[in-house]
């Protein structure tokens, strides 16, 4: 029995050549039209000046939503059933969507966040048991960096299940601080000090005006409650500053700042 190699070609080989190339045609094509439709998401939401962090999640939705409509597409030229195919996904589709329930809780949580906009891109968060500054809130996770320059990514159903603290959402903070003296002391003296430091730098501002009241006589000291207002983004400068100035008048003017201490007294017991 002898093999009509051209018949083979002409009747099989031929059309799914034919379909092949189309489907990767298809495939190729709709990708590059998928990137095209989610950059052109990007410039219209930018132009009407909405959020960045809004922005990049509804770009990268458009990408993978269209993509699946690409990859369906290039499977029907290569003559899959797609509507069994997605009868056949939505089966599969349901049991994955079982076993990974945290994700989509996940990507659901990154919409809420991306809508409801506790915080943007840049902002100072605590929130999950972590704290850093909003590098990027993906489809899952929300990317942090900490102060001493460490990624955390936490899970975007952690974050907004759970209190959120942003310190950077206002423009002005309070900085608490307390200082305190010597019983011996003299307290005008040291509030007179205090607020003459607190003058000389110009970072701290007038209104809301700085706060010196004498908060607590403690067990080894008098305390003064210290709450000047600035802008955010001086709070550790001006706090720093604060701390070793506030001292250095302390020390030139004779103000002690006492160390915890105990008075014992001795009791002598004659026979």
């Amino acid at each position: 029995m002898s093999i009509d190699i051209q018949s083979i070609w002409a009747n099989y080989l031929m059309p799914w050549a034919v379909q092949a190339t189309v489907a990767i045609l298809v495939f190729i094509v709709g990708r590059m039209l998928a990137r095209w439709v989610s950059t052109l998401v990007d410039q219209r939401m930018r132009k009407h000046g909405l959020d960045e962090m809004l922005i990049r999640l509804a770009k990268n939705t458009a990408y993978y939503a269209l993509l699946a409509v690409v990859i369906l597409a290039a499977l029907d030229q290569l003559g899959v059933n797609t509507t069994s195919a997605l009868a056949a996904f939505g089966a599969v589709g349901l049991a994955f969507g079982l076993a990974v329930k945290d994700s989509l809780s996940n990507f659901v949580a990154g919409v809420m966040v991306a809508f409801f906009q506790p915080f943007k891109l840049g902002h100072y968060i605590e929130a999950a048991g972590t704290s850093g500054t909003v590098l990027e809130v993906e489809m899952f996770n929300t990317i942090l960096l900490t102060p001493d320059n460490k990624r955390i990514i936490v899970p975007n159903r952690l974050i907004y299940n759970d209190t959120i603290v942003n310190y950077s959402a206002e423009d002005l903070r309070r900085i608490d601080m307390v200082f305190g003296i010597g019983y011996e002391d003299d307290i005008d003296k040291a509030r007179k000090l205090i607020e003459s430091t607190i003058a000389a730098d110009k970072r701290i501002l007038l209104d809301p005006a700085p706060s010196v009241a004498v908060n607590e006589l403690a067990d080894s000291s008098v305390n003064f409650v210290v709450r000047p207002w600035s802008k955010k983004e001086d709070y550790w400068d001006v706090r720093f500053a604060m701390m070793e100035q506030i001292k250095l008048a302390f020390d030139k003017n004779g103000i002690s700042i006492p160390y915890p201490q105990r008075d014992v007294h001795m009791h002598e017991v004659k026979e």
